[in-house]
């Protein structure tokens, strides 16, 4: 495994956006949390996307999408005290708290998740 991805930066692959290819070329060794990819779903649907078979073609390039675990939950509701002056949000710490479990680095869209002191490598792919 390479790097957690944020539901931003998967996001940011879908459409090609700025940061798409830093995305790409990870992708093939990533993992993704149940609760970012449940994001990704639900803005995909917004935007009028078609969402049947997109899991499956995202797995079968090698994205891995990880189970939300007790665990998980524990260290995502401890980041609240690290985070909250920064508004980060509950699917933040999903993918926060899943790259620390993993001990990799996390891609995001999201300048604000390097304010606070985390114990992970973040690169903001844009």
């Amino acid at each position: 495994m390479k790097a957690v991805l944020d539901a931003s930066a998967l996001l940011a692959y879908l459409q090609d956006e700025p940061g798409s290819k830093t995305v790409e070329k990870v992708l093939d060794a990533s993992c993704i949390s149940a609760v970012n990819w449940s994001e990704v779903v639900q803005k995909s649907v917004s935007a009028g996307v078609e969402t049947d078979g997109m899991r499956e073609d995202l797995e079968a390039v090698g994205l891995k999408i990880q189970e939300f675990t007790a665990t998980h939950a524990d260290v995502a509701g401890r980041l609240w005290v690290k985070t909250k002056r920064f508004g980060l949000s509950l699917g933040d710490h999903a993918c926060i708290s899943l790259a620390i479990a993993l001990k990799l680095p996390v891609l995001t869209t999201d300048k604000t998740w390097k304010k606070p002191d985390l114990p992970l490598r973040i690169t903001v792919i844009r």
